[in-house]
């Protein structure tokens, strides 16, 4: 069994302290503690299916977004677990944060089959792949390392509990007609994200894919479940709600950053996906 320090897939602005990864034939496991700390960015880009799990304190603020559309903001407490398809990216931002945290990952090749065209989801307490992940987390500290055979096994019922999960969660009804690729949403977010401070057209976004605007439309909303005004306008909130936080500039100039001329339609909006008016935010 290969124990490293490495943390390959996470880009986090402050590491966290005691990290540690073990790895096997299909499958490695991670942990870490964070003191408190203030303010923590990063993305998480994994090339295994990934299972994170808070396995004690937690942040007063969690807010990320993945590259399949999986957007949650909120509080993040012990118990939360939170699945990451291989190859889907999140960027997270945390405040307020001190945990300790594990992760299982699973490489696709021995994941069960209904994990590939899984998508991310987060619950809020899941006692089973808490405790599997605590226990792993007791052996590898106390011990240094895990038996093959053991994580082997861990993996291949972790496989299918999740497996029977996300079945569980699958609406009944068919699966939308029209949808978008990971890759297709990724670079649709990127490209929102780079002209967030200009008008953004439904044809800016499809030409790039080179499908029509009204394909592009109902594959989009049938992949995130929104509509690509309502994911723009979430995307604006987000980064004025960074630079309010960030800088010191006038209110009137964060909301032309985020592409809103009108401070007064700015402020009603602000208010609608982040609860308090601007200036609230920045106190």
């Amino acid at each position: 069994m290969q124990q490293k320090t490495r943390n390959e897939g996470w880009q986090l602005t402050q590491p966290p302290q005691d990290h540690l990864r073990i790895e096997w034939p299909g499958g490695r496991f991670e942990t870490a503690r964070r003191r408190r700390t203030g303010e923590v960015e990063g993305k998480i880009a994994p090339d295994f299916h990934l299972i994170m799990v808070t396995l004690s304190g937690g942040a007063a603020h969690h807010a990320f977004r993945t590259d399949d559309g999986y957007r949650y903001e909120g509080r993040d407490a012990k118990g939360m677990v939170s699945f990451l398809p291989a190859g889907c990216s999140r960027e997270l931002r945390l405040r307020d944060v001190a945990w300790e945290w594990g992760a299982i990952a699973i490489d696709p090749a021995v994941a069960s089959p209904k994990l590939h065209d899984a998508k991310s989801f987060l619950v809020g307490r899941d006692d089973f792949i808490h405790g599997m992940t605590a226990q792993m987390r007791g052996l590898c500290r106390r011990e240094g390392s895990l038996d093959q055979t053991y994580c082997s096994t861990m993996t291949l019922a972790l496989s299918e509990y999740l497996s029977n999960k996300i079945a569980e969660r699958s609406p009944r009804g068919p699966s939308p007609k029209y949808t978008l690729t990971r890759r297709q949403l990724r670079d649709t977010y990127e490209r929102i994200d780079a002209r967030l401070a200009e008008p953004i057209s439904i044809s800016d976004l499809s030409l790039s894919l080179g499908i029509s605007e009204g394909h592009f439309f109902r594959a989009f909303r049938g992949a995130t479940g929104q509509t690509p005004l309502e994911v723009i306008s979430s995307r604006r909130m987000d980064r004025a709600a960074r630079l309010l936080r960030e800088t010191d500039l006038p209110i009137v100039e964060v909301a032309a950053l985020c592409g809103i001329a009108s401070p007064s339609h700015f402020a009603r909006l602000f208010r609608s996906h982040k609860g308090h008016s601007p200036s609230l935010w920045r106190k």
